[in-house]
Formats: C-alpha cells, structure tokens, sequence
C-alpha cells in the first residue's frame, strides 16, 4: 500500500490577527509547519497550535523563514550565512520549548515563502539552513522540493531529506514551483487539487502549467491553510486518498 504525508502551513496568525483555522485542519492533516515568528506567530499562537497538535497525534515542524513579518516572509532578501544559520536555529528553538511543554517535539523543519524557494538553487543559503538546523541540536529531518540544493546538503549533513510536494501549486517543466505572482500559480479548482494529490500519490507526477507531465516523487504533501475553503478541500483530498488505497500517515 502507498503512504504519503498530509502537511499545512499553521499558526500564521499574529497577536488579534487570524489566517489559518489550526483546529479543524489539525483533525485532517498528519504533520503540521508551524509558524515560529518570523513571517507569521507568536508565543501564544505556537503554544496553542502546540498543545493543539499535540491532543490530536500531529507532528510538529519548524517553518522557518526569513524575518519578514510586513511580507509574509515571501519577499526576497539577502541574509548572510551565518545570520540566516543563527534565526533558522533561532526559530526552532523557540518552537521546541512549547512542542516540549506540550508533550511532544518539533519533528521535522520546513523552509517558508521565499527562503523555501531560494533553497532549491541557492547553495550558500541552502548550507545556512542547514547549519541552522545542527545549531539547534538535532538531527531534525528537513522538508522540501525533490532535488533542491536544500535536501542535498542535507543528505551530506546527516540530516534525513524528505521530500515533498504541491496538488494547489502550479509547476514548471523543470519540476519547481511557478513563482506566486504570475497567473494559475495557485491552482484553486477544487477537483483539480484531488486529482493531482491522486496522480501525486499513485504515480509520482503532475503535470506542468505547459502541459508536460513532470516526475515530482515526495513523501509528503502541502495543502497551504490560507486558500479559501482549505478545511474542506482538505478532508476531501484525504478521504480520496484513503478511498484509493493511500496510506495517509506522518512521516516523522
């Protein structure tokens, strides 16, 4: 039987401010990126989605990102090495302390917005992430796009890669993700998300914003928390995967 992982992108509020409905997606998804601060979160928000988690047997991951709370953390920036290294080690210690408190521990760690993006081409940035996760103490597997610069460095770092993939985002013929600001990066056709999440968990591909069937073979996968009607096309992906013979299961 195939397994796959269900992630979201969760606790992306901020102090009065809401975006993601942690509660009800934390009783569809099987691992969950928690926002530690920098584009998104705080203290009360992680604890909450911690002990949320936590209650319902979801793992907890690190989204670590670039200090960019104005830009969602999805503007680019230029962050020195050892600067970006220190935030990334930052971030998931801040995350572990309510993970612990709450009986369980950050899991995995996940790029976010523009760093996740950089990651796959960039080495130098890459090797930082990377970095940043040995700082923080542990051999914490690492999430992101099949052959990024960010999984090779940390395969060679002792880290597990896993890899992952997108049914709501739009690819290239290469394999990477269609930058979010052009047309159809985000595919919002709620079959059509079911549809990829199948062919992504039985076949391994997708097809590309051309056309082209692309080969995108990955452990686990993203339903991003901030689309309209994310809980419910959550579920259906999930009863669809599961009526198909998917196990869906945390990889962690």
């Amino acid at each position: 039987m195939t397994s796959i992982d269900l992630n979201a992108d969760l606790g992306e509020g901020f102090g009065r401010w809401t975006l993601t409905d942690d509660e009800r997606l934390l009783s569809v998804v099987t691992s969950a990126n928690v926002a530690c601060g920098f584009h998104a979160g705080d203290a009360v928000t992680m604890q909450r989605v911690c002990e949320l988690a936590a209650g319902r047997g979801v793992r907890v991951g690190a989204q670590v990102s670039y200090r960019d709370l104005a830009g969602f953390g999805r503007r680019a920036m230029d962050v020195p090495p050892a600067e970006l290294a220190a935030e990334v080690a930052y971030q998931i210690g801040a995350l572990e302390v309510f993970a612990r408190a709450a009986g369980t521990r950050v899991s995995y760690v996940k790029p976010h917005g523009a760093l996740y993006n950089r990651v796959v081409h960039d080495q130098e940035q890459a090797e930082a992430v990377v970095a940043g996760v040995r700082l923080a103490g542990a051999a914490l597997p690492v999430l992101g796009l099949p052959g990024s610069r960010l999984l090779e460095r940390a395969a060679e770092a002792g880290l597990p890669a896993v890899t992952e993939a997108f049914a709501d985002r739009a690819y290239t013929d290469g394999g990477t993700l269609v930058p979010r600001g052009r047309d159809g990066a985000v595919v919002t056709d709620a079959e059509a998300v079911v549809e990829r999440s199948l062919g992504l968990a039985h076949t391994g591909q997708v097809v590309s914003h051309t056309g082209a069937p692309v080969a995108v073979r990955a452990r686990s996968l993203c339903l991003h928390g901030d689309t309209p009607g994310a809980v419910e096309l959550a579920r259906r992906v999930r009863e669809r995967l599961t009526a198909s013979g998917v196990r869906v299961e945390a990889f962690a």
